[in-house]
């Protein structure tokens, strides 16, 4: 999702150090996003985990607070909450407000239909990176897209951890083990190629979602061609 949307950037051609990130979710997927966001240089003012949010205009400092949870989470069933890690410093608010807050980049990473057609015409990021499975409706896509918010959806965002689960099977299949700084160079390497691909559908027209939509159902077309089903 880091590399989906800082190849994005490029094409827009817009610094990360300008723009501010709101991330719903703090687990695998969402703190892992808040930290390389942050060694990218955006400022993420709002996370959110199942307890609640925080927002800080100024911006968050996310290894603090995942060195936090981790300290007082040991010995427990669960980590703190972001609120509890946070001190009290920060502006405390539900998942649902996070959603609406008015930044660059808006990251749902938790739960699916998070924006729905209840919410959406108040959406106000101009970005929205999908890191979750469906976490925008159908209904919602439409009012999005009327909106002008541009959508960077699952099926290309996200596909990272597909690509990971390959690069296990490649490696079961020829029994040996690559070191992690080449699997992220490898991971690296194929989600740029991917966003490019979709980038090129997208020059067609439509949406970020139907480019991506018509290179995959090409692509399942053009295997069975070859394989002589259709």
């Amino acid at each position: 999702g880091a590399v989906v949307l800082r190849e994005f950037l490029k094409v827009k051609k817009l610094k990360p150090k300008k723009l501010r990130g709101a991330i719903q979710g703090f687990g695998a997927v969402g703190s892992a996003m808040a930290r390389l966001l942050t060694e990218e240089g955006y400022s993420v003012v709002a996370l959110s985990d199942s307890r609640g949010a925080i927002y800080d205009p100024d911006g968050l400092d996310v290894e603090e607070l995942m060195r936090t949870q981790e300290e007082n989470g040991q010995g427990s069933q669960r980590p703190c909450s972001l609120e509890e890690a946070s001190g009290a410093k920060c502006r405390v608010m539900t998942n649902e407000e996070l959603l609406l807050l008015d930044v660059d980049v808006l990251v749902p990473a938790a739960l699916e239909n998070a924006i729905n057609a209840g919410n959406a015409e108040r959406v106000r990021a101009k970005v929205i990176l999908e890191m979750a499975n469906g976490p925008v409706s159908a209904e919602a896509d439409a009012v999005l897209v009327a909106k002008g918010i541009t959508l960077l959806p699952d099926i290309l965002a996200n596909s990272g951890g597909v690509v990971g689960s390959y690069f296990e099977w490649v490696q079961g299949l020829a029994r040996f083990y690559w070191e992690e700084e080449e699997v992220f160079s490898r991971m690296e390497k194929i989600m740029a190629r991917a966003f490019a691909a979709a980038a090129g559908e997208q020059a067609r027209g439509g949406t970020w979602r139907e480019a991506s939509y018509r290179l995959a159902v090409k692509r399942v077309a053009d295997a069975m061609r070859l394989r002589g089903w259709i």
